[in-house]
């Protein structure tokens, strides 16, 4: 049984420090090379928009099947340090030998890289619930945001000045070289600092209405959580394409400029991040859930209609501040309603998967159409599309998905 906040037992400060580090050096690996191998397909290699939407697709593809699996197996393996060890090497070794096989191993890299990115999601957040508790999830999980959109601007400006510098192909040695780094973070973090049933969200609580069901069954067909499950796909379907195509578009404007173009725009988009991440934690329990994932939501669908305005590479950069408002809610406050959705189940990182799941799909289908959108319709059709999918789901989550922090029997912060 799961102690009360006051009498809670405390992580270590080395593991606090390690989660930090650990969050950090896994930024860069989670997502693979993510938009970076778009702008490498088209200047190094000659991919057309379409090819490049298959490629990028096809990490999305993978991490979709192995999603729900990886979270089941979260919560069955008690050795969660261990999972994150195994996926950041497979994903390092992948992306190394990419360089090496250039054109017919990237498709099953993508494939590898999909499933060890599977892992990284449900493994960091049963780590964090196991060490702090749900009471302290929103904050904490705010600032691991932080420093995982603080270690993405610093791997973003790095792999923008190599791959300048010293050629594309770096973009992938990059990954393996933070993926080492991750390792040794996750190593020291201590075991025994870590609450594995209560990093499972096994500890009996209940919803103003019911005692919340702990079958797979019954939780994989709970009505908010399949809601839920519709506007990740939604968010992620808006979201997924809009940064490769606006790489695309920096790309086409001036191929010399490509790296650093991409690298602006991941890191505008990073430094509006983790503010936001960190306000979203710290208000998540004192605003409510909802209102902070509609302004996100909102800010996705400003951003595409923006895309159409204009394709000078500064005005893009710019654009990207909006992708930081979305992204950096989403990275919170998506943990925190699963969270309030499974409390009591024991089941937290198989629907945590399941959930993950349903962003593979928005991603895959994202990357897949908007891809074949911007070959035979243009830019500007493209983002207008996505930008009304991320408008329906604004109107799904308004119409359809109560405040979950309802859900939670503990007091606001």
């Amino acid at each position: 049984m799961s102690l009360n906040l006051e009498e809670q037992k405390s992580p270590s400060k080395q593991s606090l420090r390690a989660l930090d580090y650990l969050n950090f050096f896994l930024a860069n690996v989670q997502a693979g090379v993510g938009p970076f191998l778009a702008t490498y397909l088209m200047a190094s290699h000659h991919w057309n928009p379409a090819d490049i939407g298959v490629a990028m697709s096809i990490m999305g593809i993978a991490t979709l099947l192995a999603q729900t699996p990886c979270g089941a197996l979260v919560d069955f393996f008690k050795e969660k340090r261990l999972l994150i060890v195994m996926a950041a090497m497979s994903m390092g070794l992948s992306c190394s030998a990419i360089t090496l096989f250039p054109n017919s191993f990237i498709n099953i890299a993508q494939g590898i890289n999909g499933v060890a990115a599977a892992i990284f999601p449900p493994a960091i957040a049963a780590i964090t619930l196991g060490m702090v508790g749900q009471e302290r999830l929103a904050v904490r999980t705010g600032r691991n945001q932080v420093f995982n959109h603080a270690g993405k601007i610093a791997a973003a400006a790095l792999t923008g000045i190599v791959g300048h510098f010293w050629g594309h192909e770096w973009f992938f040695y990059l990954v393996a070289i933070t993926g080492v780094a991750g390792i040794v973070a996750a190593l020291f973090i201590r075991s025994d600092d870590i609450d594995y049933l209560q990093a499972r969200a096994a500890t009996p609580k209940k919803t103003p209405d019911k005692v919340i069901a702990s079958s797979i069954r019954a939780l994989l067909t709970d009505r908010h959580i399949l809601v839920f499950a519709a506007i990740v796909t939604l968010f992620h379907f808006a979201n997924a394409a809009m940064l490769p195509l606006a790489g695309q578009l920096v790309t086409r404007s001036d191929k010399t400029f490509a790296s650093l173009g991409m690298a602006a725009c991941v890191i505008a988009a990073q430094m509006v991040m983790a503010p936001v991440a960190a306000l979203s934690g710290k208000s998540a329990n004192r605003w409510g859930r909802k209102p902070i994932f509609l302004i996100g939501l909102t800010a996705l669908t400003i951003r595409g209609l923006l895309y159409t305005l204009s394709d000078n590479p500064f005005f893009i950069v710019f654009v990207q501040l909006f992708d930081g408002i979305g992204q950096g809610i989403y990275g919170v406050l998506s943990v925190i309603v699963v969270a309030d959705l499974t409390q009591g189940t024991g089941r937290y990182n198989l629907v945590l998967g399941a959930i993950g799941t349903a962003k593979s799909i928005g991603a895959a289908l994202s990357n897949a159409v908007a891809g074949y959108i911007v070959h035979a319709w243009g830019f500007n059709t493209g983002f207008l599309v996505l930008s009304s999918i991320a408008a329906s789901g604004f109107m799904v989550y308004y119409l359809f998905l109560p405040e979950t922090k309802s859900f939670s029997d503990f007091p606001s912060s």
